[in-house]
């Protein structure tokens, strides 16, 4: 039996719900203050240009959810980061990663060689590659079980081979139209712009007016144009020539145009950064958006092929190529030629033999060249002719595949240290920037040799390149965006890998995050494969594309 009064149990009934509305907010608020894992402590660069602080990074699910000095939050893992700088997980602009990503082995694609550097997410089809199906391949890569993001471009390469295959014709205005509705398929599809690799056959025959009207059809979609520009030494048009050309380009197709792998090339050019930075500047102030990336090494990667055969001799591809290999007269002049590509790429001495599990591994063409007691350009064909008998003939170039020592230090440093350059790899097999580039940089511009600081290492790895590529909610360290997550040592970031050892992990990886998962885990891979595929938004323009 209750004694109160009507009003007196109205009013203890009120309290009564003010009280439990009171617990349930308590709750609700404590749950909002509980994370999956904070990392706390961490000397934190956030990818942008501000200065570092220490403080706490907050990770609940796949996102970011705090980011500052003074932790309010809990979590059941704290990862205690003093000492170590943490940062956005790096992205990597131009990479060769298919023998990982597109492995039938899952512990092969989780990606290692990326990740041990820290890296969270690569472009791919890079080099006029990409391939016009962007949905059906990005699809089948992201349900493989990949450890690293990806983002994909349309191809020229493979655009203008479904077109015209091997030729070195110029396409017929019904040709043209079928290769622009592939670059607007794949831009439909979610690719982040179109890359061409005009240095290389097929898409070297392709004349500046033919890749202005396929670009367009990229740029109408808001697509970039990222470019291993027709010449980056003096086989044709001459690096300045190419660089002209490349921004000319953008300006006509109305697009950004991004320059991969930036270098002057070879003996003829070196000591010429300085007029290729001149010409990007007046681009960019005439109101050209054009951005670059450079890999930290003084020896690219390519093919003896691509390095040292004329371009005509490839017309039609490898089958074509023996059968004029097999006529004395073409073979003479062709051997002409040859001798002056040797002498732009400072000589045999100066090509290293990359290629894995072939005879010549880790020798220079000089060397192979005294063994089998001939002349070096012989010995180039031979080793040529064999990969492509022996169908091994890839873009690298099978066995064909090389390091050419052909950068000077100083065009290196001087491209490094400006304000629209970004860090890439152009990571492949045999070369050793596909397991070191990020800690290369690091260790010998940034704390050795000190061209850049820590800052704009970091801020080259991550927000710069972000920013060029426009990528949703990534290389930030920032409330609501993704959580690639790095956290490394600075006294024990670092390459291992060599022209000689070239698979060797890198070390000094802490942590990593990929989507909020940990990839890497005191310096080992934990075998997570969550990367996805970053596809834009379906851009305007493409009603009439059902991609």
């Amino acid at each position: 039996m209750s004694f109160a009064s009507p009003s007196v149990r109205r009013t203890i009934g009120s309290l009564s719900a003010v009280a439990a509305l009171l617990c349930v907010s308590g709750a609700a608020a404590k749950a909002d203050q509980t994370v999956d894992v904070i990392i706390r402590g961490g000397t934190i660069y956030d990818g942008g240009e501000g200065k570092a602080f220490v403080g706490d990074v907050a990770i609940r699910g796949d996102q970011i959810v705090y980011v500052g000095k003074s932790g309010r939050y809990s979590a059941p893992r704290i990862i205690d980061a003093k000492g170590l700088i943490v940062a956005p997980g790096f992205i990597d602009p131009h990479t060769h990663a298919d023998s990982f990503i597109r492995s039938p082995d899952k512990a092969v694609r989780v990606n290692a060689a990326w990740l041990a550097q820290g890296v969270t997410t690569v472009m791919i089809g890079v080099d006029g590659s990409g391939t016009p199906d962007v949905a059906e391949d990005s699809g089948k890569l992201a349900a493989s079980g990949i450890g690293t993001n990806i983002v994909p471009f349309v191809g020229f390469g493979p655009v203008r081979q479904r077109v015209l295959g091997q030729d070195a014709r110029a396409p017929s205005p019904g040709e043209l139209d079928r290769m622009k509705a592939l670059v607007a398929k794949g831009m439909c599809e979610g690719a982040v712009g179109l890359s061409t690799g005009l240095f290389y056959a097929p898409q070297s025959f392709a004349k500046t007016e033919e890749v202005v009207a396929v670009a367009r059809e990229a740029a109408s979609r808001g697509g970039i144009y990222d470019t291993h520009q027709r010449d980056e030494s003096s086989y044709s048009i001459g690096l300045l020539g190419s660089v002209q050309e490349a921004i000319g380009i953008g300006r006509h197709a109305g697009m950004p145009v991004h320059f991969a792998h930036l270098k002057a090339l070879g003996v003829d050019v070196h000591g010429q950064a300085g007029a290729v930075i001149a010409a990007i500047d007046a681009a960019r102030k005439a109101g050209v958006d054009v951005t670059a990336d450079q890999y930290p090494w003084l020896a690219s990667g390519s093919s003896l092929d691509a390095s040292l055969l004329p371009r005509w001799a490839v017309d039609g591809g490898g089958p074509a190529l023996l059968r004029r290999l097999d006529d004395p007269a073409t073979l003479e002049r062709i051997r002409g030629e040859m001798q002056e590509n040797l002498r732009r790429r400072g000589g045999a001495g100066a090509l290293l033999l990359i290629a894995q599990g072939f005879p010549w591994t880790g020798q220079t063409l000089a060397e192979v060249a005294e063994a089998w007691k001939m002349d070096s350009r012989d010995a180039a064909l031979r080793i040529i002719r064999q990969s492509i008998e022996s169908d091994d003939q890839r873009r690298t170039g099978g066995g064909a595949a090389v390091a050419s020592f052909n950068m000077a230090q100083a065009d290196v440093d001087l491209l490094m240290k400006q304000p629209w350059m970004v860090t890439s790899s152009d990571g492949s097999d045999g070369h050793p920037r596909m397991f070191a580039t990020f800690p290369e940089k690091y260790v010998r511009y940034v704390r050795e040799r000190k061209v850049i600081d820590l800052g704009t290492f970091i801020r080259q790895s991550t927000g710069r390149t972000a920013d060029i590529y426009k990528l949703d909610r990534r290389g930030y360290l920032r409330p609501g965006y993704f959580a690639d997550v790095l956290v490394f040592d600075p006294d024990q970031y670092a390459p291992r890998a060599d022209y000689v050892r070239p698979r060797e992990l890198s070390v000094g990886v802490s942590k990593l995050f990929v989507n909020g998962a940990l990839a890497v885990d005191d310096g080992r891979t934990t075998g997570v494969a969550v990367g996805r595929a970053l596809l834009r938004a379906r851009p305007t323009g493409c009603a009439a594309h059902p991609g």
